[in-house]
């Protein structure tokens, strides 16, 4: 089996706008959300991590860790904007991981069965799944780049993966750790569930 260099780029640029602040600040079982998400980077499994962020405590927060941290001076360009910046620090990889920062139950565990998988198929799009239906993080091969590229707006990986719903494949992870959190209400609902 070949050598595939993955890399990992962490979203954390959104406006937040449903949610009304900085959601990656609010906090499940003493943790920010975007500290749950840094720390569910298997980092041993990647060739580079890129956290492409507005916010300078996160770069702060990525840079501790070790991880490239790029600003996104323009969220405003939309989910398109941030894969483009993330994935121009990426030159050299074989495919790409890309992981959202607002689901705060994802597991290290789950994002590391993910690359193993993506490493036993890697002409396809790998992604978490439940059931049948495509979660978050999903792992490109280099041949997707170019369209992943040329997206606009707020248009992300979604966008590419219905042109190519026949090169998708999931791994299987329980449903709630692929749940966002895009409300205050479904941060409380998930306090309520860890507290039980």
């Amino acid at each position: 089996m070949r050598q595939v260099n993955i890399g990992c780029i962490v979203m954390a640029a959104g406006n937040a706008m449903r949610f009304g602040t900085n959601k990656l600040k609010a906090v499940l079982e003493g943790k920010s959300l975007i500290l749950r998400a840094l720390e569910a980077v298997p980092r041993d499994d990647f060739g580079a991590v890129t956290v492409v962020t507005q916010y300078p405590e996160i770069r702060q927060l990525a840079q501790e860790r070790g991880f490239t941290a790029v600003v996104n001076t323009r969220p405003e360009l939309g989910l398109s904007h941030t894969i483009a910046l993330g994935l121009q620090t990426m030159p050299k990889m074989d495919a790409v991981l890309f992981q959202v920062a607002d689901q705060p139950l994802l597991k290290r565990e789950s994002v590391a069965g993910l690359v193993a998988f993506y490493r036993r198929h890697p002409d396809d799009i790998a992604a978490l799944g439940h059931d049948g239906a495509r979660g978050n993080p999903c792992i490109f091969p280099a041949a997707f780049f170019p369209e992943l590229l040329a997206l606009r707006g707020d248009h992300g990986g979604s966008t590419v993966i219905r042109q190519h719903r026949d090169k998708l494949l999931l791994w299987e992870v329980p449903p709630q750790e692929l749940t966002d959190v895009d409300t205050l209400e479904t941060l409380a609902a998930l306090r309520r569930d860890t507290e039980k």
